[in-house]
């Protein structure tokens, strides 16, 4: 699967528990929306990763990717420590440039 740069990064970072490079891909003021609550910064962004990663202890394995220029929609299953693992997942990413401007994680 050929994902864009900036995609690839962030699935790779969390596979390799790397928080910096993580954040490297995203915008300073990106914003993403995950279980309902939105992480604005990178500051943010980072301690809600960091906050599932431990909670959950997730594995994403990105299946499929759609949409073109600076929208794109990864499924994936994500497997992990809560109920309904494996679950089927949706990334919907907005990009700006070579970085990540949003991330919205649902069904």
């Amino acid at each position: 699967m050929n994902l864009p740069f900036p995609i690839q990064t962030y699935f790779d970072a969390d596979k390799g528990g790397d928080s910096d490079a993580l954040i490297h891909a995203f915008t300073p003021d990106a914003v993403v929306e995950d279980e309902g609550r939105f992480h604005a910064g990178h500051r943010a962004i980072k301690a809600w990763w960091r906050d599932v990663k431990t909670r959950y202890r997730h594995v994403i394995e990105p299946l499929d990717v759609a949409g073109s220029g600076d929208f794109a929609k990864v499924r994936a299953r994500v497997t992990g420590q809560f109920p309904g693992s494996p679950a089927m997942l949706t990334f919907a990413f907005r990009l700006e440039g070579s970085r990540i401007a949003g991330l919205e994680i649902g069904a």
